[in-house]
């Protein structure tokens, strides 16, 4: 079971956007942070909490990861030749468990976790129980034949919310999602804007 640190929808309050996109987000109702005193004026954000507020967007919205995984995934990306902020988007973007948030097998990004944990996918017909498995381009991911007509399986693919980005393809009737190519910050369909350069700011300041 993954350890849930925070309330699920208690990040979309405190950023002020609903970063899943989500009509259960309470950021519908309420366009205040939480607490005693989330309705009192903001003041001036400094440039080290812009850069704070975008890391903690972007590490939240793939399941609240700790800052130990974030930070790994951030190295990762700085060691590798070419944009940083594009590569840590797709390093993100390749964990097992976004792909299949992606690919609309479950309705969130925590139940995607979940299911991965529970042994309901398999990778290239081998199961894989580890939500940060990193896929490669080609890959192909499949619900397990059990798990196919799980409610909330069935449910989560007919969502109306979001719509499966085109570097996955998928085949619901069979349950069956290809992961086509790595993608980049333009690719991915992110409700709220995500700015990976402020993270670099962030990390090379601390």
């Amino acid at each position: 079971m993954t350890k849930r640190t925070s309330a699920k929808y208690k990040i979309d309050r405190r950023m002020g956007e609903n970063i899943w996109g989500r009509p259960k987000s309470p950021l519908n109702k309420r366009e205040y942070g939480p607490g005693q005193h989330g309705q009192r004026r903001k003041g001036k954000v400094s440039d080290f909490g812009l850069q704070l507020r975008a890391k903690q967007k972007l590490k939240g919205y793939y399941g609240d990861l700790t800052e130990k995984q974030f930070r790994r995934i951030y190295t990762e990306a700085e060691r590798r030749r070419g944009d940083t902020g594009e590569l840590l988007i797709g390093l993100l973007e390749r964990r097992l468990d976004a792909v299949v948030y992606r690919a609309k097998f479950v309705a969130t990004v925590f139940a995607a976790r979940q299911f991965v944990n529970h042994g309901h996918v398999t990778v290239n017909g081998q199961r894989v129980n580890i939500p940060s498995y990193r896929v490669k381009d080609g890959d192909v991911i499949e619900v397990r034949q059990k798990s196919k007509q799980l409610a909330f399986v069935l449910e989560a693919a007919q969502l109306a919310e979001r719509d499966v980005p085109d570097y996955i393809e998928v085949d619901h009737s069979k349950m069956i999602a290809t992961f086509v190519r790595t993608p980049g910050l333009g690719d991915v369909p992110y409700p709220v804007v995500m700015e990976p350069k402020l993270i670099i700011e962030y990390y090379a300041q601390n």
